[in-house]
């Protein structure tokens, strides 16, 4: 832990910590959910969205690592057990049950709107507090945004197909 990094962050500390670790378990959850996805995915344009799934869940486990390390550095200690990250994510996991496709995607659009909405919520709670946390959540919340755009470009590329194959 470092002293002086944990002190300029001062009274904050403990709900910023919470925060971090709300944002570690969602970040686990996103991991596996686009993982697991990934595998089990059936359906049109399946190889383009498990290739971009796979990719997601890469970014995802970084920001888990992003995350971890951060609250290490504020003295916290990230969520000890997967068993855990449920309850302290405020993000919802939706198991892949449904392998189709455009399920899949809508499962993890909803996912990443729940995450940009987090960590813009962690910005709002560091701004002119602790501009170490603000701006590596300004980092994952750009790639949150590329990753609810992506999934939504396939989303559409897909409707268009299906409605294009309906005819």
């Amino acid at each position: 832990m470092g002293t002086r990094g944990r002190e300029i962050v001062g009274q904050h500390v403990d709900h910023i910590l919470k925060l971090l670790n709300q944002a570690y378990a969602s970040e686990w959850l996103a991991y596996y959910q686009y993982w697991l996805g990934a595998k089990l995915i059936k359906g049109p344009m399946k190889d383009a969205v498990a290739a971009e799934l796979t990719l997601h869940a890469t970014e995802e486990l970084n920001h888990a690592v992003l995350v971890a390390n951060r609250i290490i550095q504020l003295g916290g200690t990230p969520v000890l057990t997967p068993a855990k990250w449920a309850d302290e994510s405020p993000c919802a996991y939706d198991a892949p049950a449904d392998p189709y496709v455009a399920v899949l995607l809508d499962q993890n659009i909803a996912g990443e709107q729940c995450a940009i909405s987090a960590y813009k919520g962690l910005m709002d709670a560091t701004k002119d507090i602790d501009m170490v946390t603000y701006n590596m959540a300004l980092t994952i919340l750009e790639q949150e945004v590329e990753h609810e755009e992506d999934l939504q470009s396939l989303r559409e590329d897909l409707d268009l197909m299906v409605k294009r194959g309906s005819r």
